[in-house]
């Protein structure tokens, strides 16, 4: 399990390390979606599967989602959609698609190769104790993370209000 650890942990830097240096943000979001899942696959050998699928779901997932809606508000006609097709070569997926393979390879040696995940003195955390931590002695610093994100949807709903006012 140090292996696995160690492995996901050198992807997750090497594909951060192309999100910063990419100039282009589609190849940057690719790796950082791989990023991502190297960072849910430490959680996985660290022996938190509940941490490493909610880093899968909410991360990996609604970064996905924001930038499919990015693009389809957007929409800037079909000049943008021909440097797109440029942009999406077969060649611009070849690191992405290499690390996740990794990652692929390694979570399948994390579940059927090793012999468990408590053989290195680790537990698994479920996710009632999670929910006892944080709605126990964290219960300030969850409900503060929830205030600072409605601040920020009232804000984002203004700011975007404000700029379509001045469109019209």
């Amino acid at each position: 399990m140090e292996f696995a650890f160690y492995f996901a942990s050198g992807v997750a830097v090497v594909s951060t390390l192309r999100v910063i240096t990419n100039t282009n943000p589609v190849h940057a979001l690719l790796y950082l979606i791989i990023s991502l899942l190297a960072v849910s696959m430490t959680f996985f050998s660290l022996g938190a599967p509940f941490a490493g699928a909610l880093e899968i779901i909410v991360y990996a997932g609604a970064i996905m989602v924001l930038f499919v809606f990015v693009v389809m508000m957007l929409n800037l006609g079909p000049a943008a959609s021909t440097q797109e097709r440029a942009w999406l070569t077969p060649g611009i997926w070849v690191g992405p698609a290499i690390l996740a393979l990794l990652l692929l390879a390694e979570l399948l040696y994390v579940l059927f190769g090793s012999p468990s995940v408590g053989a290195v003195g680790l537990t698994t955390v479920g996710p009632k104790a999670v929910g006892i931590s944080l709605f126990g002695p964290y219960l300030l610093v969850v409900e503060l993370a929830s205030m600072l994100l409605l601040a920020a949807v009232v804000a984002a709903f203004h700011l975007g209000r404000q700029e379509a006012k001045e469109i019209q």
